[in-house]
């Protein structure tokens, strides 16, 4: 896969690129490519400039807690990096959660084993819903995160609509 000006390997042959739980769920996915990154650069807008990857071809992983009748239950929603998932409205009806937030920082990194700006729907704690929006799911080749900050995965959408737990829904606004 050519995204921007990196330098794209086989996901499966770099593991060491990889957060623990994504290196270990990404033995059953094919097309999945990793490149390593500034860690400094690891947010959205500042990689999409440094590396040429157009926000259209990126996507951000929001972890969401979702809550009803004093349980809390986590979900990861993926949306191309020029939207924003209407989080209080599709996803929350969707989750039926009375209410709804983004999951503190501290309990998405612990939950997930990831390092915070790098978490993503591969490796997620086992029964987390991935909400996929509709244009993620449908796009040729998109960037994510990889668990860590100093590298990010390229991918299709279709393998993230793929996944066990995937939903894929119109989430952007």
């Amino acid at each position: 896969m050519t995204i921007g000006t990196l330098d794209w390997a086989n996901a499966g042959d770099r593991l060491d690129l990889l957060a623990d739980p994504v290196a270990q769920a990404i033995g059953d996915l094919e097309g999945v490519e990793v490149a390593e990154i500034d860690p400094a650069l690891a947010d959205t807008a500042a990689f999409c400039e440094r590396y040429g990857v157009d926000m259209a071809e990126s996507a951000n992983c929001v972890i969401v807690a979702a809550k009803r009748g004093g349980e809390v239950r986590y979900a990861a929603c993926m949306v191309l990096a020029t939207a924003r998932a209407d989080v209080n409205g599709v996803v929350r009806r969707h989750l039926d959660a009375r209410k709804i937030s983004f999951a503190p920082q501290e309990d998405a990194v612990r939950l997930t084993g990831m390092e915070y700006g790098g978490i993503t729907p591969l490796g997620l704690p086992e029964g987390w819903p991935v909400l996929v929006d509709e244009a993620v799911a449908n796009h040729p080749g998109v960037v994510i995160g990889s668990g860590v900050r100093h590298s990010k995965l390229a991918l299709s959408g279709a393998v993230l609509a793929g996944l066990k737990t995937a939903e894929v829904l119109r989430l952007a606004l």
